[in-house]
């Protein structure tokens, strides 16, 4: 055990750990040579070298390529985290030498991409236009490991209450519903009253099977007396929602907020049911132990004011966790 933490203190440079995600990624020396810019030889003597120093082996080789052992598994996460840290410290540093405002890393579910995040950003651009804001999109399942391992540093979504853990601080900042959309021309777009058993008798797009508002959206249909749609198209993009919608002349479910938007745009109709289901708040969740940067606490504050000035939403009266 103490050699393993010397090598993990002293030994190991960056460029081993480079090396592992690059053979993580592409499972093959020969590619991730060609990734690394350097010869075939010399990924596999840098990887021998690692190996030796840790005494585990961290990668099988064979024919096939590369895969990573238990060991493997762990370096390679190990690797992934202090990167980003580096990238992170790295882009704090540049951004006070060049003046810039800095640079913030959001994971975002489409709940909150269109309006809040855009009204947030455009707000912070306003304080700083040099400030850079990378955006990846995604659900909490593939999400918040990113927030853990460093590579995000915020979540912006729904606040799920099955993934609250001790490492994880949350905020909530409003409630958002859910609408009914179709496309403009598509014929309940024209009924005054539609109601679920005309959405039900249609081609659905509606969330994956494990995503809790799937779940939600079932007994809703079950609740009004009728099946739920058996034509189903499950994605939780909006922008799958909206295109298959137009295609298929059915019907989606959307954050409130993000239909009227497209609803304005003239994309969608946003039709007049409603839907009433028990969400959890939108929020923000951060990682507890870990100092934001400045750039990441300015962009939370852009988000708190984003979501009490807009008239779509207002602060939830009850918070599925404690805000930060």
């Amino acid at each position: 055990m103490a050699q393993l933490d010397r090598v993990l203190r002293s030994n190991i440079k960056l460029r081993h750990l480079q090396l592992l995600v690059a053979l993580d990624q592409f499972r093959h020396l020969g590619r991730t040579s060609e990734f690394l810019s350097v010869s075939q030889p010399a990924v596999s003597r840098m990887l021998t070298e690692i190996e030796a120093m840790l005494g585990q082996t961290l990668f099988t080789r064979s024919t096939r390529g590369t895969e990573p052992t238990a060991a493997g598994v762990a370096m390679v996460r190990f690797a992934r985290s202090v990167l980003a840290q580096y990238e992170r410290t790295r882009d704090e540093i540049g951004a006070q030498e060049s003046g810039a405002a800095g640079r913030v890393r959001i994971g975002v579910m489409g709940v909150a991409l269109s309006p809040l995040l855009a009204d947030a950003v455009d707000a912070l651009k306003k304080q700083s236009a040099r400030a850079t804001v990378l955006i990846e999109t995604g659900d909490l399942t593939g999400l918040l490991p990113k927030l853990r391992l460093g590579e995000i540093d915020l979540f912006l979504g729904r606040l799920e209450p099955g993934y609250a853990a001790p490492d994880l601080t949350t905020e909530a900042l409003y409630a958002e519903p859910m609408a009914a959309v179709v496309a403009p021309d598509h014929p309940l777009a024209r009924r005054r009253k539609p109601g679920w058993a005309d959405i039900a008798a249609l081609p659905c797009v509606m969330p994956p099977p494990w995503a809790s508002l799937r779940v939600k959206l079932e007994q809703q249909f079950h609740r009004h007396g009728v099946q739920p749609p058996g034509d189903v198209i499950e994605s939780s993009s909006y922008q799958a929602t909206v295109l298959f919608v137009q295609r298929r002349a059915g019907v989606g479910f959307l954050a409130s907020s993000a239909a009227r938007e497209y609803e304005r745009a003239g994309a969608l109709r946003v039709l007049p049911l409603p839907v009433e289901l028990d969400l959890p708040s939108v929020g923000i969740i951060a990682m507890r132990n870990v100092a934001p940067t400045a750039i990441a606490l300015r962009m939370i504050e852009c988000l708190r004011r984003a979501a009490f000035s807009a008239p779509r939403t207002r602060p939830p009266r009850r918070r599925p966790w404690p805000a930060a």
